[in-house]
């Protein structure tokens, strides 16, 4: 093999090599930032996984705020409610300011991490109006409504 061609080669495998590494780089950053969707039953289940139900994985908690569980701290920005999938319920805690859209019996969606039974909240996204339920909320719900043969409420166009 003549010089030239084997410098090619060598700075074909060097560029090779760089691209893998920027790629597993890429893949290890977006797994840390990544926050899987999960229902209350899916968790209290163990279906979301080990990781999910002891802390140390953060995730993404989705369903409906249950009638009557909201309450908020005296003299705090802490509140507590449930969160319901039909199937199951679980405790969140936030220690923010609620969106202005958040409401008893609408859908939220919720990133963070489970502390024991309680999933301690960082962020909650609750819906804009009232035909709007996120699709991946929207789909784990029809499951759930399907299940106890309950009619769901009719989807808004856009979400199809």
């Amino acid at each position: 093999m003549n010089p030239t061609r084997r410098r090619r080669l060598w700075f074909v495998l060097a560029l090779l090599a760089a691209a893998a590494l920027a790629a597993t780089l890429v893949a290890f950053a977006l797994q840390r930032n990544l926050a899987y969707l999960y229902t209350p039953n899916e968790i209290l289940s163990g279906a979301a996984g080990a990781a999910v139900s002891s802390g140390e994985a953060r995730f993404r908690l989705g369903g409906m705020v249950e009638k009557d569980s909201f309450r908020r701290e005296e003299g705090s920005l802490v509140s507590h409610f449930r969160v319901t999938d039909g199937d199951a319920q679980l405790d969140v805690s936030y220690d923010k300011i609620l969106p202005d859209l958040f409401r008893e019996g609408q859908a939220v969606v919720a990133t963070g991490r489970m502390r024991g039974t309680t999933f301690v909240a960082e962020d909650v996204l609750a819906k804009h109006d009232e035909t709007y339920v996120p699709k991946e909320v929207a789909d784990k719900m029809g499951l759930a409504h399907s299940k106890h043969n309950v009619e769901a409420a009719p989807q808004a166009e856009a979400n199809k």
